[in-house]
């Protein structure tokens, strides 16, 4: 009798409670906020259901489709020219909270910085993948590896989409989105066999325009201010983080209760976005934050083990790619919020308030799952 073929269960299942998770969550930090602004409690959580009823169907979608059909060279480069078009565009549009990140097209709005991540992991995956097997034939050897000292033919263009990303997003500005997806780079070049040394070579070149970035920007000085001592300034620059602090300690084991938490009642900023970490810690507790990095740190052991199962080299560096993304950005968030990284811009992948993130990352969430059923 064949064997039955389906998807990893677990991972499936991490995402649908991850989903239902936020839904719950950002209905709870923000229904006072939005029947305030818009007249209704449920105006964030409507529109959040829209967008996760849409990411789910093309998750469920991206399932049933092999992944090697991404393997095309027309999908990858129209990506990548979309994804361009889309970051370039946003500069001749009018500024949003003073900044040039969003894209409106009638009632919908996203943020094409969300859509240069999966571009990212897809060219890479192909460039990476093809130069892999161009050195087996004319190795002869199953087990070449890419000659990253060859830097003209390898290295030099697998990071030149990155760079232009990355140039694009932290002038928009968000230096936040633009580290994840240096990070995502960095994780896929570390499985494809680039040398530790390459790293140091990029953190050396990228001190001077950090420096620039960060400590002449004021705000952005204000942050790492903040972040080494909040209460220099407690009701300046180190407000935020204090406030998450707070929230994050009043919870205790179980927390306060569903609804009950009082610091996203406009002490903390962003409760339903950047900070939603915290009213689940302040709501559930340290049971339920420890369930929230549970689920994640589910989510990381069975991406991991779909990139170990993968028999292609196209299928290790897609899963690397879109697990690294998630992880890291999951990371980042919580890490924020424990004020253990200085604030970032970073949302929390599935729980966060923010439709195009929650689309773009089920649906990249839709690809994995597919390349864990075909590993099986």
């Amino acid at each position: 009798m064949a064997k039955r073929v389906s998807v990893d269960r677990w991972m499936f299942t991490v995402t649908c409670v991850l989903v239902f998770v936020g839904l719950i969550m950002i209905f709870s930090a923000s229904a006072v906020m939005a029947k305030e602004r818009f007249g209704s409690a449920y105006d964030f959580l409507l529109k959040q259901l829209m967008w996760a009823v849409a990411g789910l169907a093309v998750m469920l979608v991206a399932m049933k489709i092999h992944y090697k059909r991404l393997q095309h060279p027309a999908l990858v480069f129209t990506s990548l020219g979309l994804t361009t078009l889309f970051l370039i565009s946003v500069f001749f549009l009018d500024r949003a909270h003073g900044t040039h990140r969003w894209f409106h097209l009638g009632p919908v709005s996203f943020q094409p910085s969300e859509f240069a991540k999966p571009a990212l992991i897809l060219f890479l995956a192909w460039f990476l993948s093809n130069k892999l097997q161009e050195s087996k034939s004319a190795s002869g050897l199953a087990g070449s590896k890419l000659n990253f000292d060859d830097w003209r033919s390898t290295l030099l263009p697998a990071v030149i989409p990155t760079v232009v990303f990355l140039g694009l997003i932290v002038f928009q500005p968000d230096l936040g989105t633009a580290i994840a997806c240096a990070g995502i780079t960095a994780s896929i070049l570390f499985v494809a066999g680039i040398r530790v040394r390459y790293f140091g070579y990029a953190l050396a070149a990228s001190i001077l325009p950090l420096y620039f970035l960060i400590f002449h920007v004021s705000y952005r000085k204000d942050r790492i201010l903040a972040f080494l001592n909040p209460y220099a300034d407690p009701k300046g620059f180190g407000f935020h983080i204090i406030q998450s602090l707070i929230a994050v300690s009043t919870g205790g084991v179980t927390g306060l209760g569903l609804m009950e938490g009082k610091q996203k009642l406009f002490y903390l900023p962003e409760p339903h976005t950047d900070f939603i970490f915290a009213v689940t810690a302040e709501e559930l507790g340290l049971v339920g934050a420890l369930g929230v990095i549970l689920l994640f740190a589910v989510f990381l052991w069975r991406g991991t083990r779909a990139a170990l199962r993968t028999q292609d080299n196209f299928g290790v560096f897609l899963s690397v790619g879109i697990t690294s993304m998630i992880v890291l950005q999951a990371f980042i968030n919580i890490s924020v919020v424990l004020g253990l990284m200085p604030t970032k811009g970073i949302p929390l992948p599935f729980v966060s308030y923010g439709g195009s993130s929650l689309f773009v990352t089920l649906a990249c969430v839709g690809v994995l799952l597919n390349i864990t059923k075909q590993a099986e």
